[in-house]
């Protein structure tokens, strides 16, 4: 998945958690309630199941990344609320 500069998800859960592979780029993740933490090229990101969580790019660079999740009764992911400019900012 390829991310434009400023581009982000919504925040989100996966049932089975998920995992993220930093290909290029530079990009930020955030999971409720802590820090925006910067991941770059080689990083693998953990996210573990139902944890609330969003990623994209930073606000200046593009960031591509490989997700992996799995099904739990048919659904790999539940979409919640869009990322405010103030939470993406911090």
């Amino acid at each position: 998945m390829t991310f434009e500069p400023g581009a982000r998800t919504a925040w989100h859960t996966h049932p089975l958690g998920q995992t993220l592979i930093v290909i290029w780029g530079l990009g930020w993740v955030q999971r409720w309630g802590g820090p925006v933490e910067e991941i770059r090229p080689g990083d693998v990101v953990w996210f573990a199941p139902e944890e609330k969580h969003w990623h994209g790019a930073s606000p200046t660079t593009a960031m591509m990344h490989i997700a992996i999740q799995e099904k739990k009764d048919g659904k790999t992911v539940d979409w919640m609320e869009h990322v405010s400019d103030e939470q993406y900012r911090r």
